[in-house]
């Protein structure tokens, strides 16, 4: 079978990298295709994986631009699935849904974001959708009719014990002192198609959780978008690869992305996640409220009346205060007994989710049966029990 999979975000490569090599293993010929996005290429490049780039260049904070790139990669992917006699089409873009539709091919999207939040995705790809895989909390509005939920997250395709193993040695490489407290920070670009109006952090609160953080540990900063001067000295430079070891030892995650949260959870990392998105993804917002393993503190301070509610009943504070009180709590407590509590919850997570890599590798491989399958077996824990 030939599988095309498009990738169009570094978190994508993370998210199918198992998976492909799988497909490969069971012999299927797999073409990568990509636009250019952050660090996706090096990625790719850092782990072997043939790729076509098929938009090196792309419009940037136009909407017309956007719409126009996305029909230029429509043409081009027909145009290879014809080529390459393609089978079947995998990814997290609408394209992949247009072009299966116009040539009559199978394909199968991915999602971890609630179609409130992708609203503009899920236009662009209902009347085309023919299947949608997303985590059992994401509610998909319009698409939902499409949708095959599963009892897992994106992360877990690659963070699962069963494909990742944290390594000392690994972080040591990377210049750090992993016998001294450390804290990662991540500042987003906030420039996607969905980041328009959200708020995150600025460089006033970059520079008081710094003033919090510098008398607990070093800190460590990784950045999407141009730092300010008095913030270099903290940037982290190491190969992207490395970075979940980096995140499996720090002491704690702060930032404004949510991949980066949701992969500091299921590492077992405490997490703060701030920014306008929280209480509006339910996959964070089960690893937060369900699991405990990490703070959502929303960006904009709301009413009392519009205040994100915990699925306790409790009511979520939001601003910039409750972020440092946030923090602050999390690095007064005893290092060894925040370790532990944090590590029994991932144990906790982990034990009620399955290997999502094995399950999107069985899934690809047995379109449409398995849909149907899936479909059948929803509250069956005997038949999700074959992808832990």
């Amino acid at each position: 079978m030939n599988i095309l999979v498009q990738l169009s975000h570094p978190a994508h490569f993370h998210l199918y990298k198992n998976a492909i090599l799988n497909y490969k293993h069971d012999g299927h010929q797999v073409f990568v295709l990509i636009k250019s996005k952050d660090i996706l290429e090096n990625l790719l490049k850092n782990a072997g994986i043939e790729y076509y780039n098929i938009l090196p260049l792309a419009h940037r904070g136009s909407k017309l631009g956007i719409l126009w790139d996305m029909i230029v990669r429509d043409w081009r992917i027909i145009r290879f699935c014809r080529k390459h006699a393609i089978d079947i089409l995998t990814g997290s873009t609408p394209e992949v849904a247009h072009a299966a539709w116009l040539l009559n091919l199978k394909s199968v999207n991915t999602t971890e974001d609630d179609a409130a939040v992708i609203g503009a995705v899920v236009k662009a790809i209902q009347p085309f959708v023919k299947c949608m895989l997303a985590p059992v909390p994401c509610m998909m509005g319009g698409i939902e009719k499409h949708t095959m939920h599963y009892p897992s997250y994106h992360e877990l395709a690659y963070l699962h014990p069963n494909h990742f193993t944290a390594d000392k040695s690994v972080v040591k490489g990377c210049g750090i002192d992993t016998d001294t407290p450390y804290f990662v920070l991540r500042f987003a670009s906030l420039n996607a198609h969905h980041d328009d109006g959200i708020c995150g952090i600025n460089t006033e609160i970059a520079q008081r959780l710094i003033d919090i953080l510098s008398p607990h540990g070093q800190i460590y900063i990784t950045s999407e978008r141009e730092l300010e001067p008095q913030f270099e000295p903290y940037r982290i430079r190491i190969n992207p690869l490395d970075m979940h070891h980096v995140m499996a030892f720090a002491s704690l995650y702060i930032g404004d992305s949510q991949t980066m949260a949701a992969e500091a959870g299921v590492l077992g990392t405490p997490f703060v996640r701030f920014n306008d998105f929280v209480g509006r993804i339910g996959y964070l917002r089960e690893l937060e409220d369900i699991y405990q393993l990490g703070y959502g503190i929303h960006a904009t301070p709301l009413s009392e009346d519009s205040s994100i509610r915990r699925n306790d009943g409790t009511v979520q504070p939001s601003g910039v205060e409750a972020l440092y009180q946030a923090v602050e709590k999390l690095v007064a407590m005893p290092a060894e007994e925040r370790r532990q509590i944090f590590a029994a919850r991932r144990e906790k997570m982990l034990s009620e989710k399955i290997d999502y890599a094995k399950f999107l590798t069985w899934f690809i491989e047995n379109y449409p049966d398995s849909q149907q399958q899936t479909r059948d077996n929803q509250n069956n824990d005997a038949f999700w029990a074959q992808f832990k």
